[in-house]
């Protein structure tokens, strides 16, 4: 097993790229493969490196801020295209980038192409939730999707919630304004007619309800997806810095709220984005893990041991399998 892993991408790269990089490869199964700049990487290396940490060479990178098609035409030695290509070659099983998310997609979809059957790829999230964590899609992968895209978000959220979340039997809600059938605008009311009849469809679920009720798998269009996950990490940052803000500042004023610091420990590990490490960017022929932009050591490490976890959970071939099962049942 490889897992190739952007160096260059991310606010923190090369350095806290590189340092997730050394702690993920003592714990993974296989070589973990660095791509980017060798004289950038090499500068964040000890002088003893894990055994199975290997350097590939790309000479571009790939801006946070470049328009994503752009830079797939004319960066074709960014690391974002050699990583791609790792995978494209059969020379990694994933790949890993806290890069531009947009041009990390383009570029993804573009070298691996959508699997059969499906139109459009889609960032599944896992946030976190009364019950443990449900699962979000689309993210931010396709902006402008049809109805019909909803079924296919729901089978690779089901895939992604059955082999590497644990859920035996993944129930599916379609994000809307309202829980009753009828409810939401022309887009949500033809997607809710695309999902029913399926036995694990639940209904529409309101975004109150996500966090809330018990829910497995949550499908809406990429728009509202991302803006939902944006603010729900602005909200967790929030509470966590107000409830850090009243504690004392001096260490023997803080000895009575010792108890109450036992409470959001717990607390600020549930909502700690770092500690899932990213979200798979699903419905191609292979397997990317999106990091987020502000990624430091830990959370690299935590992506790179996500995408471990999918390629021996054999995620995309159990995509691929449900995709082609349900368009058996619909042409039969």
């Amino acid at each position: 097993m490889n897992v190739a892993l952007d160096a260059m991408g991310g606010d923190h790269a090369p350095g806290e790229i590189v340092r997730g990089a050394l702690d993920a490869a003592q714990l993974l199964h296989g070589r973990l493969l660095l791509v980017g700049d060798p004289d950038l990487i090499v500068m964040h290396l000890p002088a003893r490196r894990p055994a199975n940490l290997e350097i590939v060479a790309a000479s571009e990178a790939v801006g946070m801020h470049e328009k994503p098609l752009e830079a797939y035409r004319t960066k074709k030695d960014s690391s974002l295209r050699i990583g791609a290509n790792l995978v494209k070659d059969g020379l990694a099983q994933a790949f890993v980038s806290a890069g531009n998310t947009g041009a990390a997609a383009a570029t993804c979809q573009l070298t691996w192409r959508t699997m059969p059957g499906i139109h459009r790829p889609a960032i599944a999230s896992a946030i976190p939730n009364r019950d443990g964590q449900f699962l979000l899609l689309d993210a931010g992968a396709s902006p402008d999707v049809d109805p019909e895209d909803m079924l296919d978000f729901a089978l690779m959220g089901r895939a992604y919630a059955q082999r590497v979340l644990g859920k035996p039997n993944p129930g599916v809600h379609l994000l809307n304004i309202g829980e009753e059938e009828g409810k939401g605008n022309q887009f949500a009311k033809e997607a809710y007619q695309h999902l029913s009849g399926h036995s694990w469809f639940r209904g529409n679920i309101e975004s109150k309800d996500m966090f809330a009720k018990p829910c497995d798998v949550v499908v809406c269009e990429a728009f509202v997806g991302n803006a939902v996950l944006k603010t729900a990490e602005g909200v967790a940052e929030l509470m966590i810095s107000l409830l850090s803000e009243r504690l004392p500042k001096s260490r023997l004023a803080r000895l009575p709220y010792f108890p109450l610091k036992s409470l959001i420990k717990p607390f600020q590990e549930r909502l700690d984005w770092g500690a899932v490490g990213g979200s798979p960017l699903l419905g191609l022929n292979g397997l990317c893990i999106i990091a987020h932009g502000r990624s430091h050591a830990r959370a690299i490490k935590n992506a790179v041991l996500l995408a471990q976890r999918a390629i021996e959970a054999n995620l995309v071939e159990a995509i691929r399998d449900s995709v082609q099962e349900e368009m058996a049942q619909h042409h039969a």
